[in-house]
């Protein structure tokens, strides 16, 4: 079955091209490419064809968030120590976790809101055995692991990790250094 002038103009937009970057990886016009957008042409066969043969190609090199994730995730529970999600994030070097209870992202927890909590409790022993979930900060942001690394980059700008959920269930992490991995192999 053919792409209609609708199913050409969502998959382009889908993948962030313009007009103008379609029509020359295809070998033809951007005036021609509003046109067969618009439904005011049909296009040639052989030009439909080399049309979708550039998208094709253009999502087959879409990195997507399976594809950089980590996993497992290194997290703690909500009924863990304060001192247990300490030990994970020295002995990993990492400045927060996730926090996960049966697979299910529920908060996270960082170096940040541990010391902001020793300020105010004079007893760090008190701090030291508090559950996580009495300290712990909002969950971060989830995506499912066909998300394209350009959507996974935007949610890096706000927020230090993004998790990957397949089917519910945290399946990995994807941090900046991640994202900035993929320099190496351009």
């Amino acid at each position: 079955m053919l792409p209609t002038h609708e199913d050409l103009k969502r998959r382009r937009e889908s993948l962030r091209l313009t007009q103008s970057e379609l029509a020359m990886h295809a070998g033809v016009s951007q005036a021609l490419i509003a046109r067969i957008e618009s439904g005011d042409v049909d296009p040639r066969l052989s030009t439909l064809r080399k049309i979708v043969k550039v998208l094709d190609e253009v999502e087959r090199k879409i990195v997507t968030a399976r594809e950089i994730m980590h996993s497992p995730v290194i997290h703690v529970s909500s009924c863990n120590k304060v001192s247990k999600a300490v030990d994970i994030m020295e002995t990993h070097d990492f400045s927060q976790v996730p926090v996960i209870d049966d697979g299910v992202p529920v908060g996270s927890i960082s170096e940040s809101v541990i010391v902001q909590s020793m300020s105010s409790e004079r007893d760090i022993k008190k701090i030291s055995d508090l559950e996580v979930g009495k300290l712990m900060e909002e969950s971060f942001p989830t995506v499912s692991p066909s998300t394209g690394v350009d959507d996974v980059s935007h949610l890096l700008e706000h927020h230090p990790a993004v998790l990957v959920l397949e089917r519910g269930n945290v399946v990995g992490v994807i941090t900046k250094h991640d994202v900035m991995k993929l320099l190496h192999k351009s």
